[in-house]
C-alpha cells in the first residue's frame, strides 16, 4: 500500500503498546490547572478513568486560553442562518465574554459544579454559549434536540434532574416555524417539575408564552445584561462534562456520560491528526448541537483547537436550493466540511450534475469528511468527481464521541478505498468476532468490537446507571466493548462497516448483509438513495426488500428498474441473496441526523408493534410508506 501508511502504523502501534505514554504526550495539548501524572486508572468506574489526577476546565481551554495567547480578535464562531438570512461572527474575545456572562446568569440561578443544565435549543449561537457556560462553572449540560416532543423532553428532565432549563421561543424549519414554549410547558408538567427555572432567549417571529400557560422564567437578554461574569471552575478530568441521550430511545433513556479531561485530549488529537485543522482554520460541521457530532465538532473540537467554527441553521437542499452548501463554503472560505452522507445524497438527488456548484468558488475547500451513516460507493465517487478533493469517510458512535475508524489527514493520509472508512484510529484495538467470541478471517463478516480499555473521550458510563452500561455494552463479549455493528476487514486491514448487527438477515439459512445489498443497489444510475430490509418470509425465514428513491428528473418504469436491480444484486452478491423486490418511493424515513429508520420499516413490514422515534425528520414519510411496507408481507 505504499510508504505513506508508515506514519499512521507507528502512531497506531504505539497507542496500543504504550497507551500511558501515548496519551500523556497527547495531553500536553491541554492547559491543565493540575497536570496529570497518570494516563489511566482501571480501578475507577465500570471501565476505568482517564487522567485521574488531572484538573482543568474545558471552557477555559476552548476560549480564554486563545484570548490569553493574543488571538482574541480571531473569529471563533460564525453563525449563518439560511432560514433568516442573518449572519453573525463572534471573535474569541466576544464569545469568551458572552459565555462568562451567561455563566454568571446560571450561577445566579443556583447552578454549581456538578449540577445539571438542560438545553433545548435550535441551531443558534446561544445554544453553544449555554453549553460552554455550563462547562465554565463545572456544571454538566444535557442538550436535547430543539423541537423534540414534550414526552421525550420530559423523560430527559426526569433522568437528568437539572437545576435549570435553557430554551428559546422557537426554531425554524423550511416552510414552518416551531413554537417551543408550549412543548416546554407540557414537558415540565409531565416531568412533575412545573416550577423549574427556565431561561428563555426570545427570537423574532415567535409568539412567546401562550396565554394561560405559566413558566418560572427569566429573560435571556435582560439577565445577560445585568450579569456578573463568572470565572472558570477547575474540575477533575474524570468529572462529567455532559450527558447526551442516545437517539430513538424509548422508556428510560440512555444518557451517555462524557468526561472533561479525556474528551479534551481526544478532540484536540483528532482536530490536528484526523482532520488537519489548526488555529485560524475555518471548519464547518453541518450537523446539529443536539447530536454527538454537534457536541464534538461544532462546539468543542474546533474551539479547543483555536479554529473558527461555522454554525449553520438550514438544510442542504430547500434553503433555498441544492447549492446551499456551496454558498456557505464560498462565503466563509471553509477549509474542511464534515457532513452526513444523506446530505450529499439529497444534494445529488436535486442536482445530479452539480450545476449549482458552478455558481460558487469553493476553492478553499481541501477535504470533505463524512460520518453518521455508511458512505455508499456511488455517492463517494460522485462527490469526489464534482469537488475534485479527498472525500474521507470515518465511522464512530454517540458513545465513542470521536472516530473509531478513520483516515488521518493530519498525518500521512492513507490510500482511500471506496466503501471503507479506512483503518482503526489510535487507541482503538478493533476486532471482528463471530457469535462465539472468536476472531474471524479477513473478508468474513462478524461483530465489530473494541478491546478494553476504550481510549480517552469515550463514554465513561450511562448517567446514574453503571450496571446498565455494563449490560448494554460490555456483557456480550467479555473484555470487549460491543459496537452493535457488523462488518469485516479486508487483506490490508481496512474496515468495512455493513450496518447494525440486526441488519443481518437470514435467508434460508444464509446470513446476508442488507448493507452489502444497499451498496450494490446504490450503484444503479437512476437511484439517489436506498434502503434494503429483511422482512418475514414463511418459506425462507426472511427475504430482502429494496426501497429506492430516484434522482431528480429521472424517469424509469418501476418494473424495468426492479428487474435491473435484481440482476445487479444477483451479479454482485449472487443468487443466494434472493433479492427479488424493489419498490420506488418518494422518500425514506430518517432521523434528523440522517440515519434511515430501517428497524422501524422492518417492524411495520412484519406487522409488529412499532414506535416512530422522536428523532424522525418527517413523520409523514412513515404514513405514506406504511401501506407499501405492509403490502410486502408474505401470506403466513
Amino acid at each position: 500500500m505504499g510508504q505513506n501508511i508508515i506514519g499512521y502504523r507507528d502512531e497506531y502501534q504505539r497507542s496500543l503498546d504504550d497507551p500511558e505514554g501515548f496519551w500523556l504526550d497527547a495531553a500536553q495539548a491541554v492547559e491543565w490547572t493540575v497536570p496529570p501524572t497518570q494516563a489511566f486508572d482501571g480501578g475507577q468506574g465500570p471501565a476505568g478513568r482517564w487522567f485521574p489526577d488531572g484538573e482543568m476546565n474545558t471552557a477555559y481551554n476552548a476560549l480564554d486560553r486563545h484570548v490569553a495567547a493574543g488571538r482574541g480578535e480571531q473569529p471563533a464562531l460564525i453563525h449563518d442562518s439560511a432560514m433568516t438570512g442573518a449572519q453573525r461572527s463572534y471573535s474569541y474575545s466576544e464569545l469568551t465574554d458572552q459565555v462568562a456572562r451567561f455563566a454568571g446568569v446560571l450561577r445566579a440561578q443556583g447552578v454549581r459544579k456538578g449540577d445539571r443544565v438542560l438545553i433545548y435549543m435550535p441551531m443558534i449561537p446561544e445554544a453553544a454559549i449555554a453549553m460552554l457556560a455550563a462547562a465554565r462553572l463545572g456544571a454538566i449540560h444535557s442538550v436535547v434536540f430543539g423541537g423534540f416532543a414534550a414526552s421525550e423532553l420530559a423523560t430527559r428532565l426526569k433522568d437528568a434532574t437539572p437545576v435549570v432549563l435553557v430554551t428559546t421561543t422557537g426554531g425554524l424549519e423550511p416552510n414552518r416555524a416551531i413554537e417551543y414554549l408550549p412543548t416546554v410547558h407540557e414537558a415540565l408538567t409531565k416531568a412533575g417539575t412545573p416550577e423549574l427555572p427556565v431561561i428563555i432567549k426570545h427570537r423574532e417571529g415567535f409568539t412567546g408564552l401562550p396565554e394561560g400557560l405559566e413558566l418560572n422564567f427569566t429573560d435571556w437578554d435582560a439577565a445577560l445584561a445585568a450579569a456578573e461574569p463568572a470565572e472558570c471552575v477547575p474540575v477533575k478530568a474524570s468529572d462529567p462534562l455532559y450527558i447526551l441521550y442516545t437517539s430513538g430511545t424509548t422508556g428510560t433513556p440512555k444518557g451517555v456520560v462524557r468526561d472533561n479531561g479525556g474528551h479534551a485530549v481526544a478532540l484536540l488529537w483528532t482536530m490536528a491528526k484526523l482532520y488537519n485543522i489548526g488555529a485560524g482554520d475555518v471548519w464547518w460541521t453541518a450537523s446539529d448541537v443536539g447530536w454527538v457530532v454537534g457536541h464534538s465538532y461544532i462546539v468543542y473540537g474546533p474551539l479547543l483547537a483555536g479554529a473558527t467554527t461555522l454554525m449553520y441553521e438550514g438544510k442542504p437542499v430547500g434553503t433555498p436550493d441544492a447549492g446551499a452548501f456551496w454558498r456557505v463554503i464560498e462565503a466563509h472560505r471553509v477549509k474542511a466540511l464534515f457532513t452526513a452522507p444523506t446530505a450529499l445524497r439529497a444534494i445529488r438527488k436535486m442536482d445530479p450534475e452539480a450545476a449549482l456548484l458552478k455558481k460558487y468558488d469553493v476553492g478553499t475547500l481541501q477535504t470533505l469528511f463524512t460520518a453518521g451513516e455508511r458512505l455508499d460507493t456511488d455517492t463517494y465517487h460522485w462527490a469526489k468527481k464534482v469537488l475534485g478533493i479527498p472525500v474521507v469517510d470515518h465511522w464512530w458512535q454517540t458513545e465513542t464521541g470521536w472516530g473509531i475508524v478513520g483516515n488521518p489527514q493530519g498525518m500521512d493520509p492513507l490510500p482511500i478505498k471506496a466503501g471503507s472508512p479506512s483503518l482503526p484510529l489510535p487507541g482503538y484495538d478493533l476486532r471482528i468476532l463471530d457469535g462465539f467470541g472468536e476472531e474471524v478471517a479477513a473478508g468474513e463478516e462478524g461483530n465489530i468490537v473494541l478491546a478494553l480499555p476504550l481510549p480517552p473521550g469515550t463514554l465513561t458510563t450511562l448517567w446514574g446507571n453503571d450496571q446498565r452500561y455494563v449490560d448494554s455494552y460490555l456483557g456480550a463479549f467479555p473484555g470487549f466493548y460491543a459496537t452493535g455493528d457488523s462488518g469485516y476487514r479486508d487483506g490490508d486491514g481496512y474496515v468495512f462497516v455493513m450496518g447494525r448487527t440486526d441488519d443481518i438477515i437470514n435467508v434460508a439459512g444464509h446470513r446476508l448483509s442488507t448493507g452489502a445489498m444497499e451498496q450494490v443497489v446504490g450503484t444503479h444510475p437512476a437511484v439517489a438513495e436506498c434502503a434494503v430490509i429483511g422482512v418475514v418470509d414463511a418459506l425462507k425465514g426472511q427475504k430482502a426488500m429494496g426501497f429506492v428513491v430516484l434522482k431528480a428528473g429521472v424517469s424509469i418504469d418501476p418494473e424495468v428498474l426492479e428487474r435491473e436491480l435484481v440482476a445487479l444484486v444477483r451479479r454482485e452478491i449472487g443468487p443466494v441473496a434472493d433479492f427479488k423486490n424493489a419498490v420506488v418511493v418518494d422518500a425514506l424515513p430518517k432521523t434528523r441526523s440522517g440515519k434511515i429508520l430501517r428497524k422501524t420499516m422492518r417492524q411495520i413490514a412484519d406487522g409488529e408493534q412499532y414506535t416512530v422515534p422522536s428523532t424522525i425528520e418527517d413523520p409523514a414519510v412513515i404514513e405514506v410508506l406504511a401501506p407499501l411496507l405492509l403490502a410486502t408481507r408474505a401470506p403466513q
